[in-house]
């Protein structure tokens, strides 16, 4: 029977009255109604996904009713998933999360993707991502080129320490987390590749309204959604050995104010890389 409200704390429901319950409450706020219920309830009762559609009839105790409508509410209410679940899928990682961290976008997998072609995979090199949050770039590239060394920072002390949880429980261990804001707390080194994925938002973008729930000096940068960008095209280069790499995630409509910011501070070989779906995602410079 589906159940049209929220399951009462009293009630031992079973675990398909409880999905058809918690389906009919996100129907109007999520593009996944079902699978939402599904992933939400398999993580109250800590069971594989699989349990649920082999056990139909369980009955839930009233604590497990009581976790499993406080997440849907959250979730009908717009929080995403992954901080409902604490968990987000990243190249083939999971990655916790909260919200102190952006939550990883499979488009950043670009940058990724683009910093790898650039190192070589022997190489023993020093590479530092700049702003990392959840340490998801970072830990990416540290895994995939076991023999660098990568060095993460970011501001938010409270995002480091997530992301150093993420390395201890991914067993990655050729990287550091440093405190600071962008190239500051890494003075007077030099690295073979440097990558950021900035905040690239301009402060008055209606997006920013359905990212309510991620941390907002992650997103905006601006009246024009540059500031960030503008930081790191002139900082950038002061921790770069001669002919480093620098890579720069960036929205798909910036491509040319920033291929001109970068250019502005004396970056060379200044070129455009395209996501999977064609948009502008990625652009590359050389340290002169």
């Amino acid at each position: 029977m589906v159940r049209e409200g929220p399951l009462s704390l009293n009630e031992k429901p079973s675990i398909d009255a409880a999905i058809a319950s918690a389906v009919s409450q996100l129907q109007d706020s999520s593009e996944s109604p079902r699978l939402d219920a599904e992933l939400l309830l398999a993580r109250t009762l800590d069971v594989q996904r699989s349990y649920l559609f082999a056990h139909p009839n369980d009955e839930m105790d009233s604590a497990a009713a009581e976790r499993f409508d406080n997440a849907v509410v959250q979730r009908a209410d717009g929080m995403p998933m992954a901080y409902i679940t604490g968990i987000k899928e990243f190249w083939s990682m999971p990655l916790i999360v909260s919200p102190v961290t952006l939550i990883p976008r499979p488009d950043t997998e670009t940058l990724i993707e683009q910093a790898l072609g650039r190192i070589p995979r022997n190489a023993e090199w020093e590479i530092a991502d700049l702003g990392t949050g959840s340490g998801a770039i970072a830990l990416a590239l540290a895994k995939e080129r076991p023999l660098c060394q990568l060095t993460a920072t970011d501001r938010s002390e409270d995002a480091l320490a997530i992301a150093a949880q993420n390395a201890r429980e991914l067993g990655i261990p050729n990287i550091e987390f440093v405190a600071g804001n962008w190239t500051e707390p890494l003075a007077g080194r030099a690295f073979d590749v440097v990558v950021s994925n900035p905040p690239y938002i301009a402060s008055d973008d209606p997006h920013l309204m359905s990212l309510r729930f991620e941390p907002l000096d992650a997103l905006d940068a601006g009246d024009d959604g540059l500031d960030a960008i503008r930081n790191l095209a002139s900082t950038a280069a002061t921790i770069l050995k001669p002919s480093g790499s620098f890579l720069l995630e960036h929205g798909d409509a910036q491509e040319e104010p920033v291929a001109a910011i970068l250019q502005d501070n004396g970056w060379q070989d200044i070129g455009l890389i395209r996501d999977i779906e064609g948009r502008p995602r990625v652009t590359a410079a050389i340290r002169p």
